[in-house]
C-alpha cells in the first residue's frame, strides 16, 4: 500500500488535478485523456482551491478494518469551486453535516498502517465559516 501512496503523491498532498485545454473540463483524479474530447484535447495540471460544498455524504457505521477507531465518520461528494467533484473523508459533527454546506480541503492523517505503523497523510474536508 506504501508504494500507492507514493504514486498518488501530487493528488493526495497537493490536490493537483488535469485541465483539458480544448473543453476546459477540469478532474480529479488527474486523467491521460478528456472523456469529452477524446483525443482532441490536452490535458495539463491544475492546483485545485479544495473549496467546495457537499454535494452529498454518508456516514459509516461498519468501517473497513483500517478505519474502525475511527467510526463512525462521514465521507462524501465534494463539488468544488473549479467544477470538478472529488470523495473525500468529512471532518464535521454528525448532527452538523449538511448538503450545500460550504468545506475546504485541510491536510490530516487518514489512517495509520498497522503493525508496520506507518501513518498515511491526505485531505478531509472541514467545514468553513460562512
Amino acid at each position: 500500500m506504501v508504494v500507492r501512496t507514493w504514486r498518488h503523491m501530487q493528488e493526495r498532498y497537493n490536490l493537483i488535478g488535469k485541465k483539458c485545454t480544448t473543453c476546459g473540463k477540469v478532474y480529479f483524479p488527474s486523467r491521460k485523456v478528456c472523456p469529452e474530447c477524446r483525443r482532441k484535447g490536452e490535458m495539463e495540471d491544475i492546483q485545485l482551491s479544495g473549496k467546495g460544498i457537499v454535494y452529498t455524504y454518508s456516514i459509516v457505521r461498519a468501517p473497513p478494518k483500517d478505519f474502525q477507531k475511527e467510526s463512525p465518520y462521514i465521507v462524501g461528494i465534494i463539488a468544488l469551486e473549479e467544477g470538478t467533484k472529488i470523495t473525500g473523508q468529512i471532518d464535521c459533527d454528525l448532527d452538523k453535516i449538511e448538503i450545500g454546506m460550504p468545506v475546504q480541503t485541510e491536510f490530516r492523517k487518514i489512517k495509520e498502517d498497522g503493525k508496520s505503523g506507518v501513518i498515511s497523510y491526505g485531505y478531509k474536508f472541514v467545514p468553513t465559516v460562512h
